[in-house]
């Protein structure tokens, strides 16, 4: 289930990615190197306010987290900022598609997905026999 105005898709082919290396040649696999990579690369851009970099680090550790937990880890992360946004790609090892889940009572745990629905302008999900590979756009416009 999806909050409404928010874009899904579902594929069922999708290449493999390359996968993209911290700044000592590792691949990006966990939440701090995931974050890392991404402070990096938006100290080279335009300034941006503040609370667009916490959206996008908070998408970022949400997107890279469930991987971990549910998928199997990450195989892949990329990031691309452009002037008004930034894309986030993380893929895993699973097909499952992440689930939104309405909590009626205060509860640990499964809000992440729900974050990052809000807090990004789109969201898509590729889905291969061998795993996914999540899609956001969060803006980062004034």
């Amino acid at each position: 289930m999806r909050p409404p105005g928010k874009a899904w898709s579902r594929t069922s082919t999708h290449p493999r990615p390359r996968g993209r290396r911290a700044g000592d040649g590792r691949a990006v696999r966990t939440c701090t190197q995931a974050r890392e990579f991404t402070r990096r690369r938006l100290a080279g851009a335009r300034p941006v306010d503040e609370s667009r970099i916490d959206d996008l680090l908070l998408v970022v550790s949400e997107l890279v987290t469930n991987a971990q937990r549910h998928a199997g880890g990450v195989i892949d992360f990329r990031l691309h900022v452009a002037r008004d946004s930034a894309t986030v790609s993380v893929t895993d090892a699973s097909s499952d598609v992440p689930s939104y889940q309405r909590h009626e009572e205060l509860t640990s745990g499964g809000f992440g997905w729900a974050i990052v629905l809000q807090l990004c302008r789109e969201v898509a999900v590729s889905v291969r026999p061998d795993g996914k590979t999540i899609r956001a756009v969060v803006p980062l416009g004034l």
